[in-house]
């Protein structure tokens, strides 16, 4: 982790941390969701580095260490997929292997769909293509309690994650996230209220690193994080007939709560989502939760890297 090496890069008026380590000629960037941040990706980073590239993760606008934009409630993911491009442009960088996890996946899709000279492979975790619109999360088949509809409640969350400090809010959402249910709530309750204090935490996740990612969402909140990705969601993306068109693996847990969400399970397994990413591959890891690449990180880099190594850039 000491090699890991940080700065910050003014990108379009904002200043992004980006935390980076190795020197290879073909570069690898990470895009982090929620609740995560960078160092989401420590395992990653340094595994593909000693590979042989040059591995990057930054903190998205908003997030961590990263500026906030003028106009938070403005934001969608497509402000974050030109954010990829810029970053790129600002660091000299012309083409990537990229790859997200969670919201991070959902930009990490498109950004090949904007600017498919800018990424030669792509590699997600946790979510599949997803094109933000009214229909990408189906809230209302799930009950009214679904963590996305109370998140997408302006205020509600701020109310809700407000009762407590801010590593306690972390804590909890990564344990409710760990599980292989989705997060609902009663009429009765807020999603921090189905959190059990004396659960602890996964045996894959440390007080230190809990500490680490509080102390980045202390300097940032959870003002843009509630924007992009929950609410703006349900935004047109504006994209027609999206496709990617580069080599493209998906890596899912078996465990991820996501595949409770309505019709996930099926869109993936059944293959429908070719129709999106046509060259995908999909590998599932046993056990593995929705933070499969913290849970299972010699699993995952094995697998991130034995792609990586039969792309061209």
């Amino acid at each position: 982790m000491e090699n890991i090496k940080h700065s910050h890069v003014e990108v379009k008026g904002l200043k992004l941390h980006v935390a980076e380590i190795g020197t290879g000629e073909k570069t690898v960037l990470f895009l982090h969701g929620f609740p995560e941040i960078w160092y989401t990706w420590r395992y990653q980073l340094i595994a593909v580095a000693n590979a042989g590239y040059r591995a990057i993760a930054y903190d998205s606008r908003g997030y961590g260490l990263s500026d906030h934009p003028a106009e938070p409630e403005k934001a969608t993911s497509l402000d974050l997929v030109h954010e990829v491009k810029d970053l790129l442009d600002s660091l000299g960088i012309s083409k990537v292997f990229l790859i997200g996890k969670d919201s991070g996946a959902i930009v990490a899709n498109l950004v090949p769909v904007v600017y498919p000279e800018t990424v030669a492979s792509l590699i997600t975790l946790g979510i599949p293509f997803m094109n933000p619109g009214p229909s990408a999360i189906q809230n209302d088949l799930l009950p009214k309690g679904f963590y996305i509809t109370r998140w997408q409640e302006p205020g509600r969350a701020e109310a809700d994650f407000g009762r407590f400090d801010v590593k306690s809010v972390i804590r909890n959402i990564y344990i409710l996230f760990s599980k292989s249910e989705v997060p609902v709530a009663n009429d009765d309750q807020e999603i921090m209220d189905l959190f059990n204090p004396s659960t602890p935490l996964p045996p894959w996740f440390s007080e230190e690193d809990l500490t680490v990612y509080a102390s980045l969402y202390e300097k940032s909140g959870f003002r843009f994080a509630l924007q992009v990705p929950y609410r703006s969601l349900t935004v047109e993306s504006g994209l027609i007939d999206p496709k990617v068109n580069v080599p493209a693996l998906l890596i899912m847990g078996e465990e991820d709560y996501c595949f409770k969400f309505p019709g996930m399970e099926d869109y993936i397994r059944s293959g429908v989502v070719k129709i999106f990413v046509p060259n995908l591959e999909t590998i599932y890891i046993p056990e593995g939760s929705h933070f499969v690449h913290e849970q299972f990180p010699e699993k995952v880099n094995k697998l991130i890297i034995e792609f990586l190594d039969k792309q061209t850039i």
